[in-house]
């Protein structure tokens, strides 16, 4: 029996995680290219695009509470194959995603200047963001629903249709970035606003790839629009009270990474350009680490609605032993890659430096990070146990990273790097509590 659980764990782990971490990958590596296509423009543009991304960065992650938050029920239920569950989970998971990314589009259609004017004082980069931020605004409404029918779609074990939408949408992406920004093919150069609408146009294109092949194939996910609002009140409740603290998560969470990029371009632009590279390199270092803690979170939620608890603790420790020590060689391996940047970014050679050391230190505290997100996403979600991860996250970021990146920036005037240092510490010190909680195994918990 043992047997099987190993080879069922093997075989679940590489059919879930291999796609979404492919996924993540060309996602990560096109929006590293759209960095490196920002960057030839120079440093208030590419200050400009990332601080503008900052409000889709809000945007994605308060999508992403919400449909991480369903996914907890929406995983348990396919494990129970609970088929009108899923649908109804999956509905009002898309209409709260889409509530919230219409008032992200207001704000940034009517007030982009003051937006970018929250985080940067540059007169250049306020203007630029926010010719941005006007036009990328306009997408925000196909990304939350794509987002969010593609995180449905993975909690039951579709994982290849939102890998093919995703790598078709930044495929096309990368090419209109090339075509927009540099005026190819007769066009007008249009710099940053034509990343903007390359940005609008391959969203929408994803968002029809995933409506059009999940209702051919009829989806788990595919419901007719009586089943997806098939709600009642008690059932509504039950929902909020395990999904709100999932949004809490991500929303205090994300308000604490947009107050690190504040802090950085309040620094000085030269600043956040340096945190803007490294945090490409970080997203491009956490692709597989995305598709396993998503495997794990739909794994062990299945396991859980399946009444198999014990198989569920077993496949949790062990996703906490394996992750962070893949993470250590990943870790290391992308220190050599600061030799390269001057190939790729057209910076001075006192930002390259920032960045060179930031991905030391990115690169040590790699583990930790891999750690805390297998915890939070793939464990304790998948048992129901989200308001520890909403504890656990407020105390990090807000208890220790950004008071000590203020100190560094505002007080002791350290350079980039070591500003970025202080914003790891959290994830050293909560991995402790988060090992606690994994052996208490008070995370377990059935919400189908």
């Amino acid at each position: 029996m043992k047997s099987l659980e190993d080879r069922s764990f093997i075989s679940d782990l590489v059919r879930i995680a291999v796609p979404i971490a492919l996924q993540n990958l060309v996602s990560s590596a096109v929006n590293m290219l759209d960095t490196v296509m920002v960057g030839r423009l120079g440093e208030a543009p590419l200050a400009a695009v990332g601080l503008g991304n900052q409000v889709f960065f809000l945007l994605v992650l308060f999508v992403f509470g919400i449909t991480s938050g369903s996914g907890v029920f929406t995983a348990q239920y396919w494990g129970a194959k609970d088929v009108p569950g899923i649908r109804r989970t999956v509905g009002l998971s898309l209409s709260l995603a889409v509530g919230c990314a219409a008032l992200f589009s207001v704000a940034g259609l009517a007030f982009p200047a003051g937006v970018i004017g929250l985080y940067s004082r540059d007169p250049d980069v306020i203007r630029l963001g926010a010719d941005y931020l006007r036009v990328a605004a306009l997408g925000y409404l196909p990304t939350a629903a794509s987002f969010s029918l593609g995180l449905s779609m993975r909690s039951v074990e579709r994982v290849r249709l939102p890998m093919v939408a995703t790598i078709i949408s930044l495929g096309l992406n990368a090419f209109l970035n090339w075509v927009l920004i540099f005026g190819m093919f007769g066009l007008p150069a249009m710099g940053v606003v034509g990343a903007a609408w390359a940005t609008v146009i391959s969203r929408v294109v994803e968002l029809g790839i995933l409506l059009v092949g999940s209702y051919a194939r009829d989806y788990p996910t595919a419901g007719k629009l009586s089943e997806l609002v098939s709600w009642d009140r008690l059932w509504v409740s039950r929902f909020m009270t395990i999904t709100l603290p999932v949004i809490a998560n991500e929303v205090t969470w994300s308000l604490g990474i947009t107050t690190y990029n504040a802090i950085f371009a309040r620094a000085g632009t030269p600043h956040i350009a340096a945190y803007n590279v490294s945090n490409t390199v970080s997203q491009l270092a956490m692709v597989l680490f995305l598709g396993t803690a998503n495997a794990a979170a739909v794994m062990i939620g299945k396991k859980i609605g399946e009444k198999k608890k014990d198989t569920a603790e077993l496949w949790a420790r062990r996703f906490a032993f394996m992750a962070p020590m893949v993470g250590l060689v990943v870790g290391l391996s992308l220190i050599p890659l600061r030799f390269v940047l001057p190939l790729l970014f057209k910076l001075d050679a006192a930002t390259l430096a920032q960045v060179s050391s930031m991905l030391v230190v990115l690169g040590l505290a790699l583990p930790f990070k891999v750690f805390n997100l297998h915890v939070i996403v793939g464990i304790c979600r998948a048992g129901g146990d989200t308001k520890f991860g909403f504890w656990y996250d407020l105390g990090g970021i807000w208890g220790i990273g950004v008071p000590l990146a203020a100190l560094g920036a505002f007080v002791f005037g350290l350079p980039a790097w070591g500003i970025f240092l202080l914003t790891m510490t959290e994830e050293v010190v909560k991995s402790g509590f988060g090992l606690w909680r994994l052996l208490s195994r008070k995370w377990i918990r059935s919400v189908a």
